[in-house]
């Protein structure tokens, strides 16, 4: 599939919703982690995402396009009419009998509307110990999450497993037991059952700000906010780990030394962020070689001769000789324990990914990951 022609779907404008089912199961079967579908005329080309890399797979038919795009906004609850404007959506997986839940993003572009469904398959989610981590970092993130308080700060693109990351601390939360762990997701990706678990509704008000705010006050002693994007959010943060929180979350910068200079510049009191930050993990992931035919390619992994990804992670422990640095104005003296390019470069050596690969994720040049350029 992944190297393959597209091949044509056929159908009658009736048979819509088997035609949708069918997809979706198919994209399940895959491994896809998206769906995507670009009007083309009066049809649809489909893609999946695999692994990172977008791959095409088929072509809807003009007899069909309308009906299976019509039927993908009336299960997500979306204007079925609309078509010049972003919605927005979610499909409930006993709507269309799916392993789980599927996010709808529509968009208007120059030649017709597109679609993107983000499946959610609860059986995907991974303890910790199952996430191939290296030692060094499986050891510090199980100390972190033994700690009464303290603040992880993950960092990397989209699609760099910092959720499945995530969600493997909070199964391992979940194993330690004994404290109240709540999360502020966008969206809420897993159903974990022994957290309290919020979604993010910014049309409703309802912001990582206002939710952080306001969750403090339902006791909890772990908190997990999916993303850090303003001010407000930042001093939220930044205070539950001083106040005796365990807080976990997310900020784009693309680079360990990125992370603080961000963090500190959103945070007015910089002395309290310095305090409360514990840990940064910077990660990307790398398709893995496929194990059953060694890269050549094979019907297992659909003849790309990846399958499957592993993490590429680079950290930095903020201790307090760290932090007396960092109080002195010395942001430069922040270093990974092992650079991204080097962890990289050791998985190639081993046979787990391949150069190509590396020169995809992390750019040819050495060092371009630690800038946090473009990302």
């Amino acid at each position: 599939m992944g190297n393959s022609q597209a091949q044509g779907i056929r159908g009658r404008p009736e048979e819509a919703p088997q035609l949708l089912e069918s997809l979706v199961r198919r994209a399940e079967a895959a491994g896809a982690s998206d769906i995507h579908l670009q009007r083309v005329g009066d049809g649809a080309e489909v893609a999946f995402r695999l692994d990172g890399v977008l791959a095409p797979v088929s072509t809807l038919p003009a007899e069909v396009t309308e009906r299976v795009f019509g039927r993908i906004k009336y299960l997500s609850r979306l204007r079925t009419y609309q078509s010049t404007l972003p919605q927005e959506g979610r499909i409930d997986r006993a709507e269309i009998g799916s392993r789980g839940d599927l996010r709808v993003a529509t968009y208007p572009t120059v030649t017709g509307e597109k679609i993107v469904l983000r499946l959610f398959l609860e059986s995907s989610g991974r303890r910790l110990s199952e996430l191939h981590l290296s030692p060094p970092i499986l050891s510090l993130l199980e100390r972190f999450l033994r700690s009464p308080s303290g603040l992880l700060l993950l960092t990397g693109p989209a699609g760099s497993g910092k959720t499945t990351t995530i969600y493997g601390c909070l199964r391992h939360l979940l194993e330690l037991g004994g404290r109240h762990v709540i999360t502020i997701e966008d969206p809420v990706e897993q159903v974990l059952p022994g957290l309290m678990q919020t979604e993010v509704n910014e049309g409703a008000g309802l912001t990582f700000a206002t939710a952080a705010r306001h969750l403090l006050r339902q006791d909890p002693q772990v908190l997990v906010v999916g993303e850090i994007r303003d001010e407000e959010t930042a001093g939220v943060v930044v205070r539950a780990a001083l106040t005796g929180h365990l807080v976990i979350s997310t900020l784009h910068a693309g680079s360990c030394h990125g992370v603080v200079e961000r963090l500190l510049g959103l945070c007015s009191d910089r002395q309290s962020a310095i305090a409360a930050l514990s840990l940064i993990l910077n990660q990307r992931l790398l398709r893995q070689v496929c194990p059953g035919c060694a890269g050549r390619g094979c019907e297992r992994c659909l003849h790309s001769g990846h399958l499957g990804r592993i993490p590429a992670v680079e950290w930095c422990a903020v201790g307090e000789t760290q932090r007396a640095r960092l109080r002195a104005g010395d942001v430069g003296s922040i270093r990974p324990g092992c650079p991204l390019s080097a962890v990289a470069r050791e998985l190639v050596a081993a046979g787990r990914t391949t150069e190509a690969e590396r020169v995809r994720v992390l750019g040819p040049a050495e060092g371009i990951e630690e800038s946090g350029e473009g990302n």
